[in-house]
C-alpha cells in the first residue's frame, strides 16, 4: 500500500489548489458527510492521477494547525467509513496518526478503486479541481471505461453466451432502481437501458451490453441456466442427525430478490411462535430462532458465496437441535476463523 512521505505529506498540505487533499478542522458538524464525499471522489480518481487521495483531519483549510487531538476514537471512526457501509465498493484506505509540520494530524489515505464507480449513498462524487461535486453521465462512462478487466472480481465479468433478453427489465427498473439509488438522481436520469445497467456493472459495457455474473445473478430471468449453483438448497429433517427422514425439501432458485424472499418465507414457515397465556398477566410469544439471525444468517451466506469454480448450491438444513447453514468458498475478503468477529475484519 503506497504512503506518502513526511516531505510529500508537508507539500501537499500548503498546496491549497491540490485535488488530492481535503481538509477538515474538526469531526464536527457536516464534516463525517462531506469527508464520505471526499474519499468516495478520491476513490473514483477521475482526473486518473492514479495516486491516493488525502483526507486531512485537524487541519483548517487554510493548511493551519486545528490543534484539536487525535484520539484513538478519532481514528477508529475514521476506519469505519470503510466498512459502514455507506460507500459501496468499500474503499481501500490507510488511517493513521502523522506529525505534520509539528502538529498532530489524522490522516486517511484512500487509493483509487480498481473498479470504479464508487458510490456514497448511491451517488457517484468525484473530484472537480479542488472542489467534489456528483459525477456527470460523461463523468460515469469515463469512470467506468476505466474499469480494467484482469482486476474486476469474478461477479463483474460478461458471460459472452447471454444476451440482454436473459436480463428481466421490469425487476431492474421497479425493485434494483429504487435501492440502488436515491430519488433525486433517478428523476435527474437521462440515460439509456443499456447505459444504466452499465452503470451498476450488470452488463459489460453500454455499446456491448451483455450480461455479467452480477446481472444474471442480480436481475437474471433464469440465472441457472448460465450459473448452475445459483440456487438455495433447504432440507427440514425430523432429527438431529443426517439419517433422520427429511419432512420438507425445497430447491429455491431465481433472481436474488426472490430467492431470498422465498428462503424467508421457508424459513418462517418452519420459525414457530409459541405462545404463552398462563404463566404471567401478559402474553408472551417467542420463536425458536431470532428472525433478524436467521436473515442475516442467509443473506451472508448467499452474498458471499463463490460462484467462481463452483456449482454447489446455498444449503440450509433445518435439524431439531440446529440449523447447518453452509455457502460455497472460504471466508470472505480478509477474515480468517481467528479473525473472525474482530472490529474492521
Amino acid at each position: 500500500m503506497v504512503r506518502y512521505t513526511q516531505d510529500e505529506l508537508a507539500k501537499l498540505l500548503s498546496d491549497a489548489e491540490s485535488d488530492l487533499v481535503e481538509r477538515k478542522e474538526s469531526w464536527r458538524g457536516d464534516a463525517p458527510e462531506k469527508a464520505r464525499q471526499a474519499v468516495c471522489a478520491f476513490a473514483n480518481d477521475l482526473p486518473d492521477h492514479r495516486k491516493p487521495g488525502l483526507l486531512l483531519v485537524g487541519i483548517r483549510d487554510s493548511g493551519v494547525p486545528a490543534g484539536i487531538q487525535i484520539t484513538d476514537e478519532l481514528l477508529q471512526t475514521l476506519a469505519a467509513i470503510k466498512s459502514d457501509g455507506k460507500i459501496v465498493p468499500p474503499p481501500t484506505i490507510l488511517v493513521e496518526k502523522q506529525r505534520v509540520n509539528d502538529c498532530e494530524v489524522a490522516v486517511v489515505t484512500v487509493h483509487p478503486a480498481d473498479s470504479p464507480p464508487v458510490r456514497y449513498d448511491g451517488r457517484i462524487w468525484v473530484r472537480l479541481g479542488p472542489r467534489r461535486g456528483i459525477a456527470s453521465a460523461q463523468d460515469e462512462r469515463i469512470l467506468s471505461e476505466k474499469r480494467r478487466f484482469r482486476d474486476i472480481p469474478f461477479d463483474s465479468h460478461p458471460i459472452s453466451a447471454a444476451s440482454l433478453g436473459a436480463l428481466s427489465k421490469v425487476l431492474f427498473e421497479e425493485e434494483y432502481l429504487p435501492n440502488a439509488f436515491a430519488p433525486d438522481i433517478l428523476e435527474a436520469n437521462d440515460r439509456t437501458y443499456e447505459q444504466r445497467l452499465a452503470a451498476c456493472k450488470l452488463v459489460a459495457r453500454a455499446d456491448e451490453p451483455i450480461p455479467t455474473v452480477a446481472g444474471l445473478l442480480a436481475i437474471g430471468k433464469h440465472p441457472r441456466e448460465w450459473l448452475p449453483g445459483a440456487y438455495i438448497q433447504f432440507l427440514r429433517i425430523d432429527g438431529a442427525d443426517w439419517s433422520d427422514p427429511v419432512v420438507d425439501e425445497a430447491l429455491i432458485e431465481g433472481p436474488l430478490p426472490q430467492s431470498i424472499r422465498r428462503i424467508d418465507e421457508k424459513f418462517e414457515s418452519h420459525n414457530r411462535t409459541s405462545v404463552d397465556i398462563v404463566s404471567g398477566s401478559i402474553e408472551s410469544r417467542s420463536t425458536a430462532y431470532p428472525v433478524s439471525a436467521l436473515q442475516q444468517l442467509i443473506r451472508n451466506a448467499v452474498m458471499h458465496r463463490t460462484n467462481e469454480g463452483s456449482n454447489a448450491p446455498v444449503r440450509a438444513y433445518w435439524f431439531k437441535d440446529r440449523i447447518e447453514i453452509h455457502s460455497p468458498g472460504g471466508p470472505n475478503g480478509s477474515v480468517t476463523s481467528e479473525k473472525f468477529g474482530q472490529p474492521g475484519v
